[in-house]
Parts: C-alpha cells; structure tokens; sequence
C-alpha cells in the first residue's frame, strides 16, 4: 500500500468534486492517503463523497502570523538537514523573480509540512501547478521525496513559464485534463513524456443514470411549458455570466424559460444587480451553492444547461468543467463555448452546441433555437449521455494515475 501526501489549496470544497471523486477512487485501489490543505474550509456544506473519503488531513498554517511558533519549531526541526540549503537557494532564485508575499508564505508551509510529514510517506502529489505544486516542490525537496502533479486551467495559464518549465524540470510526471493543456506543457517541458493526458472523467456510481420525463412537448413559445435552464459554476469572471445575462436579454419576450444559477462567487451580487438592468431578474433564481444531492435534483428537473466559459484579461479559463459532464450524466442537453478542453466533450450539432465565446449574440440566437426545439434538445441529451459514458468514465482516468504511481514505485526499486 504507497503512501502518498496529496497537496490541496483547500479542503473539502464544494466546487473541487473531481478531486474528491479521484481521491476516494485512489483510496479504493489500497493508496494510502494524506491530504494536505493550505487553507481551512470555507463552505458550510460537504458532499457524500466528502463523507466517504477516510484520509487524514493536515491543515498547514494559512498565514505565517497566525501560528509563528509552529512555524519556528519546522524550521529548528528541518534546520540540520543538508536538503534546505538546495530549498533556500531554489527559494532565493525564485524570489527574486516573483517579490510576493505569497512567496514567503510557500517557503513557511513547506517547512511545516516537511517537519510535520507523516511517517513512511513515499510520494508527493499535487493538484494545481501553482500554489500546491511550490509547497509541494519545496518540501520535497528538503525531504529528499519525489513528486508529481495534476494541472487543471487557472494553474498553467496565469503561471510564469519560468515557474512551469523548473517544476516540470524536477517532477516525476504531470497528469493534465485536456489536449490544449497538454500539448502548452509538453511544448514547453525538456521532458515531454513527463506529461500525461489525463481525463478526470465522472463517477457514474455518483451520477447514476435515471429515466428522465419526456418532456418533448416542453417549449418555450407555450406559456404553460416554460423550459427551465440551469447553470452551475462560480460566479467569477472565467465562467462568462455576464455573457450569458446579455444573451438572456436579447431573447423574444414572447419566449418562456426560467433561469437556475447554483454557485457562489465573488461577483454574485454584480451578476444579480446586472439582471435587474437588464429587467430579466423575474425569470432567474440563485440558489448560491448548493450540496451534490440538491444539484443532481436540479439536473433532473432541467431541459438545458448552459456555460459561457470565456478567456479573460490574465490568462485565467476553464480547462474541462466537471459540471458540463455532470449535466451530460442526466441527458441534459448541454449549450457552452468552444474555448479550452470543452470540445474535447462536446462535439457542435452532435451532442450539444457550442458557440464562440465573448459572443453573447451568438449565445442568444443558440438559446432561441434550443429553447424552441425540444427534440433537438432531448435528441443532443441523450447522445451527450451516450457519449460520456463510452469516454469519460473516472475508472478510465484512474487506471492511469495508478499506473503512473506504481511506475513510481518500481522506479524506486
């Protein structure tokens, strides 16, 4: 059984259901696991997968002033070892290309963690090739352990190419979840074979398949059959809702739809004060976020899902949403842009629609169609579902993370 320290920016956390899934996956095949977290929790509710996941967590200090001694005993703990003079002179050439604070707090959470490592741990495994990966890397080090990452969106696109090239210099081997993702790593790795290809794919035990209510008939030009639409994410700006209120607006005022947003955010109340200019707040509910069980429910009352995920100013965007396959497991027709890893999922015309992102025009004039045509939207549901399950089971994803941790192991040898 390997033991392995997994690094995590915060734990449990609502919007992360596919690290929580992985975990639990990893725990299922006999990894023994311990998860580091940088941050405390800050969402009031967990999911069942939370609930099922039995690693220990250790919870490193958040900021450096709030437990000085716990960070002082690390360093005296750590101090003789030979390994922190290579950490200090990693750390003084990585400070003076990035002066921020965030710096010194990496170097503070990694003594700790070095100091405070679990007995018999064998790897290191990060999840997001920024924060997580430096402490990760700089405990590693000190430790003297090997270790590996996963690489999601925002954690490749707004890093400094300086940053991603020397951690994929040291790393083992680095799993990322779409084929842009992957070929900008391998591009930019002396290494390419380092980078795997690596989909976190959908629990479908989780997300099991129920019978849907044919609800065909469903369009929005009756009054009586208003079609309801549901978009699950964050209210940050990578996730395009304000797009998506403009496109919104522009639709006939002859149509018929209601609007659930399940998420919270840092621009919820910017997004909900948009809605009121635009005179479209009657039809839109925010439910802010939501535990797994009261999502799925609000799947399976759905005919749409929709996400205009966009590109913005600092590089930051969506890399495969989980929950573009979360709506695909219920047949739910699923509408979004065509940036990133999504038509990696969602082939246009086949089983969904994508639309150019930054363009709520075309949004609007995707959503009157859907919204008008309820065979296509059923017809686009169930091939998403079809699909999904044929490529992007998390068994699939999981076979090789095992594989490129045991290879590890045999490495070691």
């Amino acid at each position: 059984m390997k033991k392995i320290a997994l690094v995590l920016k915060g734990y449990p956390r609502l919007s992360e259901t596919f690290i929580a899934q992985e975990i639990r996956a990893l725990e299922l095949r006999g990894f023994d696991i311990t998860l580091v977290s940088l941050r405390h929790p800050t969402d009031k509710e967990v999911h069942p997968i939370h609930r099922q996941i039995e690693a220990d967590v250790l919870y490193l200090p958040e900021y450096l002033h709030q437990e000085p001694t716990r960070v002082c005993k690390a360093l005296f703990k750590v101090i003789t070892k030979f390994s922190l003079c290579k950490v200090i002179k990693q750390f003084i050439k990585d400070v003076k290309r990035d002066t921020s604070r965030g710096r010194w707090r990496r170097l503070g959470q990694s003594l700790v963690l070095a100091a405070e490592m679990p007995e018999g741990i064998e790897q290191m495994y990060a999840h997001f090739l920024h924060t997580p990966a430096s402490v990760t890397r700089y405990a590693a080090l000190i430790n003297n352990l090997p270790w590996s990452c996963s690489a999601h969106a925002k954690d490749i696109w707004t890093s400094e190419e300086w940053d991603l090239r020397e951690k994929l210099q040291e790393l083992q081997w680095l799993a990322t979840c779409t084929g842009a993702n992957h070929e900008y790593l391998q591009s930019i790795s002396d290494d390419p074979s380092k980078v795997q290809l690596v989909y976190h794919g959908l629990d479908f035990e989780r997300f099991d398949t129920v019978e849907r209510e044919s609800r065909a008939a469903f369009d929005a030009s009756g009054e009586d059959k208003t079609v309801q639409i549901i978009s699950v994410g964050r209210a940050v700006p990578k996730k395009g809702y304000d797009d998506l209120l403009k496109a919104f607006a522009k639709l006939d005022k002859s149509l018929h739809w209601q609007f659930t947003h399940i998420g919270g955010g840092e621009i919820l109340a910017d997004l909900q004060e948009q809605a009121r200019e635009l005179g479209i707040d009657k039809n839109i509910r925010w439910l802010g976020a939501q535990p797994q069980l009261e999502v799925l429910k609000a799947y399976r009352e759905s005919d749409l899902f929709v996400l205009a995920s966009k590109i913005v100013a600092d590089g930051d965007r969506d890399g495969m949403p989980n929950v573009l396959m979360e709506a695909q497991s219920q047949a739910v027709c699923c509408l979004a842009t065509d940036i990133s890893g999504i038509p990696e999922l969602i082939t246009s015309e086949e089983n969904g629609v994508l639309v150019p992102s930054n363009d709520p025009q075309a949004l609007s004039e995707a959503l009157s169609e859907l919204l008008v045509n309820s065979e296509k939207r059923e017809q686009f549901g169930e091939c998403g579902q079809s699909q999904l399950h044929q490529r992007f089971d998390v068994k699939i994803g999981i076979d090789q993370l095992q594989v490129l941790f045991e290879a590890n192991s045999e490495d070691k040898q």
